[in-house]
């Protein structure tokens, strides 16, 4: 399609990670496809935030989800930009006035990558191994499974942490096997692990599309490349979230899947610790995906002794 002269190109905020700038770049030629455009109807920003100025300290003690979206928020509600792409596990249950997340691309894989360079499954690592994870569910988590482990704190991007893991600072860590997918590193991988035995963050695998209220322009735009299956599942499990008041400070995990005309959410809460975990299912009509995940958080917390958010 030719542009006229005085076309303003759509401009797409992003953080700068490797991965970040792989969801923009799909995002812009899912855009490119759906509406027959050139590379130059798009225009890719990228903005720094808080949680990647502070590599130094764990999230939760520094300020939690916000840290990877405030700027570029305040960039889309500023109009520097049109649209911001975002890593959905990374996004808080609440946006701020005038912001709407009403796109998804398609789902990858929601599974997390167990990856060493000295054992090829968890089972395999011997005692008092030590694990690099910034993610305080993947603690809790292998604290409840593994509580020989020693768990270090490991943040950083994916290149940032396969160097660290080459340094020998843990002798494994675990990725999201759609961040790989994403950066073509899948053969970084030696092993996935199954839901089953470790439940992924909620919206895991998941890109969204955050965009101002009342944007005519992006709102057609966005219609046409919007994933319904994905947006269905994270209705769910995002509602599951926000009913319990997940941030980076709580250990939560959830998995919605689309079976037929059912959709069935997991859902789990645990210690910091990994000392306790509550789990629970639910199953019922898609339509009805944001009830599902309330009804689940309900049923968790009623399940939850008086103390188990004593932490909090």
């Amino acid at each position: 399609m030719q542009l006229p002269d005085s076309f303003n190109p759509l401009k797409i905020g992003t953080r700068g990670s490797p991965l970040a700038l792989a969801q923009a770049h799909e995002t812009r030629a899912r855009l490119m496809a759906a509406f027959d455009l050139m590379e130059d109807a798009f225009e890719i920003v990228v903005i720094k935030t808080t949680g990647d100025r502070i590599q130094d300290r764990p999230l939760s003690q520094i300020g939690g989800k916000g840290l990877f979206t405030r700027e570029i928020e305040e960039a889309l509600l500023d109009r520097y930009i049109d649209i911001a792409v975002h890593s959905m596990k990374d996004m808080p249950t609440r946006q701020p006035k005038g912001l709407t997340i009403g796109c998804y691309l398609p789902r990858e894989d929601v599974r997390d990558a167990f990856v060493s360079p000295h054992a090829l499954r968890l089972a395999d690592l011997p005692n008092g191994a030590i694990v690099g994870t910034s993610s305080l569910r993947r603690r809790a988590q292998l604290a409840n499974r593994r509580p020989d482990l020693k768990i270090v704190e490991f943040r950083g991007n994916v290149q940032t942490r396969m160097e660290k893991l080459a340094n020998g600072v843990a002798h494994a860590t675990f990725l999201a096997m759609a961040g790989l997918n994403r950066l073509g590193l899948a053969d970084v991988a030696n092993t996935m692990i199954e839901p089953e035995i470790m439940l992924p963050a909620v919206a895991q695998g998941a890109i969204g599309i955050e965009r101002r209220v009342g944007d005519k322009r992006v709102v057609k735009m966005l219609q046409a490349i919007n994933h319904k299956p994905t947006a269905q599942r994270l209705a769910a499990e995002r509602a599951f979230l926000k009913k319990l008041d997940g941030s980076c400070q709580t250990p939560i995990a959830g998995l919605a899947l689309i079976e037929g005309n059912q959709l069935w959410l997991r859902g789990e809460i645990l210690r910091p610790d990994g000392s306790e975990v509550i789990r629970g299912e639910i199953r019922g009509s898609i339509k009805d995906g944001a009830s599902l995940g309330r009804d689940l958080a309900e049923v968790l917390l009623m399940q939850a002794p008086k103390d188990f958010f004593s932490w909090k």
